[in-house]
């Protein structure tokens, strides 16, 4: 089954198009790294998949449901889970009182509660009574991780998922993740650390200036830039940036 599916996707801002008429199919059961660099459009398209910005051009189908937003959004978002870049919460929740409000909005069942409590030992979260206006980056991105990852849903979108988590907690997200995708749940991912995506994901996705510019394993990305090599590699040579790293290191060597 095809969890993800996107047909000449855009969307402009004013004169500026951040997402170029792209296409794109995520299966079920897969992790998708959605790579590139600053500003190449990847928050922007998670947006529209989530619902949060409306396409200007294109449509997109989710789980089956075809161009959901705004019309079958509340059916979607019950099958979907966002984490976004920055996790932005209620302030004035304490963190058991958020987990709680995800939990009567979802209707959640017992199964979710217990998830929930794993999650809490396995990021070794000891501070909701704390106020989340009072929470570090991290603390808040292992609330709304946990949030997400207690109700399984069938797609989890995950916008820099790791960004401000220590080492321990990061590993056990990559290795949850995993779990996840072999019992069929869909993860699309951004990151900015390659070796999570290379050593992660079944499919790998690189868009830059709002297109897509390559796409498949990491076999399949070798065979289109022409070398072997790392992730980091290709990821430089096929943005074009391989060139502007020679000269500025070139610089820093005069």
């Amino acid at each position: 089954m095809v969890a993800v599916r996107v047909k000449n996707l855009t969307k402009k801002f004013g004169s500026f198009v951040a997402v170029d008429h792209i296409n794109l199919e995520v299966e079920s059961g897969k992790i998708l790294a959605f790579l590139g660099p600053n500003g190449a459009g990847k928050t922007t398209t998670i947006k529209m998949l989530t619902g949060i910005l409306f396409p200007d051009g294109g449509g997109m189908e989710i789980l089956g449901v075809k161009d959901p937003y705004p019309s079958k959004e509340i059916e979607v978002k019950k099958r979907i889970g966002l984490v976004p870049e920055e996790p932005k919460i209620y302030p004035y929740f304490r963190g058991y009182e958020f987990l709680n409000f995800i939990m009567d909005i979802y209707e959640c069942d017992e199964r979710t509660e217990e998830r929930m409590e794993d999650l809490i030992g396995a990021f070794n979260i000891d501070y909701l009574d704390k106020f989340i206006s009072d929470m570090s980056h991290g603390m808040k991105q292992k609330l709304l991780l946990v949030s997400v990852l207690m109700r399984e849903p069938e797609i989890m979108f995950l916008d820099e998922p790791t960004v401000g988590l220590d080492a321990k907690s990061a590993k056990i997200l990559k290795i949850f993740l995993k779990r996840l995708a072999e019992n069929g749940k869909t993860v699309f991912m951004t990151t900015h650390i390659l070796e999570i995506a290379e050593r992660m994901a079944d499919e790998i996705v690189i868009i830059n200036k709002g297109k897509i510019i390559a796409k498949g394993t990491m076999e399949e990305l070798r065979k289109q830039a022409g070398e072997e090599g790392t992730l980091e590699d290709l990821f430089l040579k096929l943005t074009g940036e391989e060139e502007e790293v020679k000269r500025i290191l070139e610089e820093l060597g005069k």
